[in-house]
């Protein structure tokens, strides 16, 4: 399977936030040409309106869009997964890669719809993909091979950083990095409030806010320090910073936070389990 996606057909089923945003990154960052993509769309009122913004065809007719595809990019709304896949799959073959992108929807429910010997390769991406900045998880199913998964990192790349998981764990990255970006508004909110409180115009207490957040994560991602150690540097003995972190611990916002991730994980295995 090639990672090279400039020559290749693309279907991207359910072209809603997420699939607009693969799509835009496949055409700018994978130099694809516009002509060799296919999009769809649950209702026929969108497909004007989408194919202008998005500069490719788009449709209604999902078994139009997946014949002749190399790649089939499913990003419909998990509870759709099924009725579409047992709709396509006359038309799906083990020459192509299915990627699916529908939260808590299984490997083994597409394959199973879809047929034995089709390579799946399931995604958990984030929002900020849509700055180029996003974290995906991805996981293989049973048929999918490496090269296959190679694939699926090289087109997730473009929209930020990818890591490689069994699929035992992909609950947990849902709770983690794909619900994590509203935990990070909230304390982003929290800390220009903060800076309003102290007397800073807010729009500069948001982006001293915002810019700090973006610097520190910079820093972990670089340096591949653990975060205790680099908040151990910037907490000098008598100083602020370990006035601030005090209230902090004593308002259990690190107990807070883990509670956050663990409960949107368990969210995310009932949905899996229907």
């Amino acid at each position: 399977m090639k990672t090279d996606f400039s020559k290749s057909r693309i279907a991207v089923l359910g072209a809603g936030k997420m699939g607009g945003i693969l799509v835009k990154a496949l055409i700018e960052k994978h130099k694809l040409s516009p002509e060799r993509v296919r999009a769809t769309v649950a209702h026929e009122s969108r497909v004007k309106d989408l194919s202008a913004k998005l500069g490719v065809a788009v449709t209604t007719d999902n078994l139009a869009a997946v014949d002749g595809a190399d790649v089939v990019l499913i990003c419909v709304k998990p509870q759709v997964v099924q009725e579409l896949t047992e709709q396509i799959a006359d038309k799906i073959t083990d020459k192509q890669l299915i990627i699916s992108v529908a939260a808590s929807v299984h490997t083994s429910q597409i394959e199973m719809a879809l047929g034995p010997g089709v390579p799946v390769v399931r995604a958990m991406p984030n929002t900020p993909s849509v700055v180029g900045q996003g974290m995906t998880a991805l996981c293989k199913g049973m048929y999918a091979k490496p090269e296959h998964v190679d694939a699926a990192s090289a087109l997730f790349n473009a929209v930020g950083r990818t890591v490689v998981v069994d699929e035992k764990h992909m609950d947990a990255v849902t709770g983690l990095s794909a619900s994590g970006p509203a935990y990070i508004y909230i304390i982003l909110e929290s800390l220009a409030e903060a800076g309003v409180k102290v007397g800073l115009p807010r729009d500069i207490a948001t982006l001293l806010a915002a810019q700090t957040t973006l610097g520190a994560a910079t820093v972990v991602l670089e340096t591949g320090d653990h975060p205790a150690l680099l908040k151990d540097a910037v907490t000098t003995p008598a100083g602020c910073t370990v006035d601030g972190i005090m209230e902090l611990e004593e308002g259990k916002l690190r107990v807070t936070l883990i509670k956050a991730v663990v409960k949107a994980t368990q969210r995310a295995k009932e949905l899996a389990n229907g």
